[in-house]
Formats: structure tokens, C-alpha cells, sequence
């Protein structure tokens, strides 16, 4: 829930930006006994997922005005630590061909590191922003349309259950049903069959009896909302409500001449897309009445941020991945004694890394112990390049917790873990991730056997790019099969790795 009254300066003050495809948000706030209280809000429309065109890549100039954007955040942002910042983007990134180019431009202009979540990663967020500004014990319907995706969401309590996201949005709706802001009959009439195509599939899994109150987040619901409680007095979104709007934007006929009270002049172009949407959804989901959520998808982040800034003080902490990766390993069936005792000598040996070449080692490490966990979880697809199996079943599965950028990281790891590390194209330029890499690599060959390794066995003796592995005598004596491996991987760095690897016992 959210508190108005003076902060409690005691508690660090968070902020969260989300790159949506219509507009950027800022949200500013802190956390005082479970409540929390904002206390500085930005918005910019900014219509980034306007700019994508016909070959999915953005347009110079949509993607100027997401700079400047982020230019002026930064400059709110200029004194807060690094890891009391979370920027996230969704859609319209998800789909960019050149979402590289512009993510490297986008966070020079920031000064932070910007995540692209999946869809499925933006539900789960956006009902937890939602539960977290209107706490509620009802098993409850929460529906997220913004600018080029659809979230919808089945919860109870906190929980989520079912959380699903489709590629319609206010935006790119609009821009294919009413071009050029032509309102007109037709245009809803297909505007809504579309949907309902894009849709039909969430009937049976949100279907009416499975919950009592449905929720709107974001700019469509709100928008909606505000203009019904403007000319009728009631700010609930109803079947007919939704009927007398879109019979208004029809009169009107040209989103530029749509004059309704309390539709904000930003809203009036990408109105009638949503409007097509939402009203599609209350067909299907029988939806009778809807209201308008306090909580939206960046109080979800800050709620997110929270729990990993508790997680990273606390040795028995844990946010969302940390749920996400067991649950990993269950549907893939690894085996989880192996993967501790890889994760237990990997974290020994990182340890010894440099830390001049690591920079804040508490993310890493986790990182790290993530990419041992699931290092095996491609065994389920073949033992025959399981390596290869891993990293793409990381790349691409749904993980709670985790942003695309940080599976794709894991991802190399994983792909990286054995074998020659010519795979990796230029990726060990990142001298954390080679580290990373290198002890990932030196605990699987250790550990090969599948039985445990003597805590004393290995050391890790680091500098700048140099590693010295110092080996137990009588342990490399007991196990010449592990030091021929060991061997091997001290060539495969030398003839393409970014870190020089030696052995001595």
C-alpha cells in the first residue's frame, strides 16, 4: 500500500524506471515497515514502440526521444547508488532488431544498466506492483494493456498463478486499425476481431469462476477510468461504459478532434487502440466490472529491489531467482547433489579472483552459483553437447526474477562450460564473466567424478589476467584422470581465452 506522509529517512530510497512502449516512467520511494511511500514520480510520453518500423528496427528518431528522456532522469538519479536503481524495458524491446545498438546508446544516456524483461517476467511484476499498493486476500483478475503487449493475470492474495503476455498493445493496435487517428466504425469492429483472435486463447485459463475482482494497471485502464468518472460520475469501467466511449471516439472520428473531460491530451492518440482491446477482453473473460489499479508494473520493480537489497545483506536472503532456479532444477531434472558440489568449490575458487577485475563481487558470485545450479539441466535433452542444450534452454526458458540480459549471460556461461572456448565470439573481453567462466570450468572438471572433492584439493592464486591453480600433491597423485583435464583447459584458455591458466602442485 502507499503511504503520502513524510519518508523515514532512515530507509534507503529506491527508484525504478520502465521503458514502456508508450511512455517512460520514473518512481521514486522508500520502504518503512512494509509500507511504502513515494516520493518523487516522472512520466514522458515518449511513444518508443510508435517508432519501430516495417522491419522491426526503431527509428533514429523515436529513439532520440527516448535519450532525451533518460537524460533527465539521470539527472534526478545523479546521487543514488547504482543498486538502488532498477530500469527495466518490455515490448517494444522484446521485438527491436536493433535493440543492441540502441540499449548501449540508451544507457550511456541513463548512466545505469537497463534490463529487457520477457512478458511473462512483466505479469509477474506488474501484479506484484498491483498487490503491493492495494493489498487484497481476493483471487483477483489484474489486466495490464500498454503500449505494444497485453499482461493478464490470475492471482490470489500476493501469489500469482497464471500470468500470460500478448503481443497487442494501445499502440501498435491503433497504429494498424486507426492510422493516422481515423476513428471510425469499422475500424472497431476490426480493431476487436483481431484481438479477440490475439486473445481467444486466454478464455479457458482466466475464465469467470476462477476469480471475483478484476483490476486494470497502467495507461489504458486509468485513462478509461478517469474519463467515465468525468462525464457519467462513476469512475468504474462496465460494458457499457466502455459501449458510450467508443460511440464518442466514432463522433468524433480523428483522435485530434476527441474533446471527452478527463482524457488527457497524450491519451487521445492511442485511445481507441486500447479501448478495441479492453472492450474485446470483456466479451471473452465475461467480465461485467472492472477498476482502476493503484499499482502498476514499477512499484512491482521497487518491490523486486527491495527484496534483492534485502537478500544481498543477509547470508540467508533470497529474492525471486533464488525460488526461480529450484524450480529449474526440478523441470529439468538435474542433479542437485552434483550441482552443489560444482558450486560449492566454483565460489572457493572465485574467492581467490581478483578483485580489481570484478569490481562489486556480490552479484557475481550469485550469478555464479546460479550458472552451477543449472550448468546440467540440458542433460534432459541429450548428453551429447549438453552444454550447448543448457545454454539455450536458459536463453529461452521463463524464469522468474530474471531479466533477458541476465539469461543471456548465464547462458554463455552455461554454453562456455566445456570444450573449446572459441565459441564464445569476443564474449571473454568481459573479465568478470572469464573469471566467472574459469572457476565455473575448473570445479565441473573437478568434480567430473561425481564425488567430493577435499576442500584443501584446489586454490585459485589470482592477478590482473594470470591464474595459478596450486593442486595438492597427493590429491593430484590420487586423481591423474581430473589433472589430464585440468591440463586440457590450461591449452583451451591459452589458444583463446582472455586469462592465462596455470597449474602447480
Amino acid at each position: 500500500m502507499t503511504d503520502f506522509r513524510a519518508p523515514d529517512e532512515r530507509e534507503p530510497l529506491l527508484a525504478a524506471i520502465d521503458l514502456g512502449s508508450n511512455s517512460f516512467r520514473l518512481e521514486l520511494g522508500r520502504f518503512a515497515g512494509g509500507v511504502y511511500r513515494r516520493e518523487d514520480y516522472l512520466k514522458q510520453t515518449v511513444r518508443l514502440g510508435g517508432g519501430l518500423d516495417a522491419q522491426g528496427l526503431l527509428t533514429e528518431e523515436a529513439m532520440l526521444r527516448a535519450f532525451s528522456c533518460l537524460h533527465g532522469f539521470a539527472e534526478r538519479l545523479a546521487d543514488m547508488p547504482s543498486m538502488h536503481v532498477r530500469a527495466v524495458a518490455t515490448q517494444t524491446l522484446r521485438e527491436a532488431r536493433n535493440r543492441n545498438a540502441f540499449l548501449e546508446r540508451a544507457q550511456r544516456a541513463l548512466g545505469r544498466d537497463i534490463e529487457v524483461i520477457s512478458g511473462r517476467e512483466e505479469a509477474r511484476l506488474i501484479y506484484a506492483g498491483v498487490t503491493l499498493m492495494q493489498p487484497s486476500d481476493e483471487r483477483l483478475l489484474v489486466v495490464d494493456i500498454g503500449g505494444r503487449s497485453t499482461e493478464i493475470i490470475l492471482g490470489e492474495g500476493r501469489r500469482p498463478r497464471v500470468a500470460e503476455s500478448f503481443r497487442l498493445g494501445c499502440v501498435s493496435h491503433g497504429q494498424r486499425f486507426f492510422p493516422d487517428g481515423r476513428i471510425t466504425e469499422q475500424g472497431f469492429r476490426d480493431a476487436q476481431v483481431a484481438a479477440g483472435a490475439e486473445l481467444e486463447e486466454a478464455q479457458q485459463s482466466f475464465q469467470r469462476r476462477l476469480w471475483r475482482r478484476a483490476l486494470g494497471s497502467s495507461g489504458t485502464a486509468g485513462a478509461v477510468a478517469g474519463v467515465l468518472k468525468a462525464a457519467r460520475g462513476d469512475e468504474r469501467i462496465t460494458r457499457d461504459g466502455l459501449q458510450w466511449l467508443i460511440e464518442r471516439c466514432v463522433e468524433a472520428g480523428h483522435a485530434e478532434r476527441l474533446q471527452l473531460p478527463g482524457l488527457k491530451a497524450d491519451r487521445r492518440p492511442v485511445i481507441a487502440g486500447g479501448l478495441a482491446i479492453l472492450h474485446t477482453l470483456f466479451v471473452q473473460l465475461e467480465i461485467d466490472s472492472m477498476s482502476a489499479a493503484r499499482g502498476a508494473l514499477r512499484h512491482g520493480v521497487l518491490g523486486d529491489l527491495r527484496e534483492r537489497l534485502e537478500a544481498q545483506g543477509d547470508p540467508d536472503g533470497h529474492d525471486m531467482r533464488d525460488v526461480a532456479v529450484p524450480e529449474l532444477q526440478r523441470r529439468f531434472g538435474v542433479d542437485t547433489a552434483q550441482a552443489d558440489r560444482v558450486r560449492k568449490l566454483a565460489l572457493a575458487l572465485f574467492d581467490g579472483a581478483p578483485r580489481a577485475s570484478l569490481g562489486d563481487t556480490g552479484p557475481a558470485r550469485r550469478e555464479l552459483a546460479w550458472a552451477c545450479a543449472l550448468h546440467e539441466m540440458g542433460l534432459m535433452v541429450s548428453h551429447h553437447d549438453h552444454h550447448r542444450h543448457s545454454a539455450y534452454l536458459m536463453a529461452k526458458v521463463d524464469a522468474p526474477g530474471f531479466s533477458q540480459n541476465q539469461q543471456a549471460r548465464l547462458s554463455q556461461l552455461l554454453l562456455g562450460q566445456r570444450g573449446s572456448l572459441k565459441k564464445l565470439n569476443g564474449t571473454l573481453e568481459d573479465r568478470p564473466l572469464a573469471w566467472q567462466l574459469l572457476c565455473l570450468r575448473l570445479a565441473i572438471i573437478a568434480c567430473h567424478a561425481r564425488g567430493d572433492v577435499q576442500p584443501r584439493a584446489l586454490r585459485l592464486r589470482a592477478s590482473a589476467d594470470e591464474a595459478r591453480l596450486e593442486l595438492d600433491a597427493a590429491w593430484a597423485d590420487d586423481h591423474p584422470r581430473t589433472l589430464y583435464l585440468l591440463r586440457e583447459d590450461v591449452d583451451f584458455w591459452a589458444r583463446h581465452g582472455t586469462l592465462r591458466l596455470e597449474l602447480v602442485s
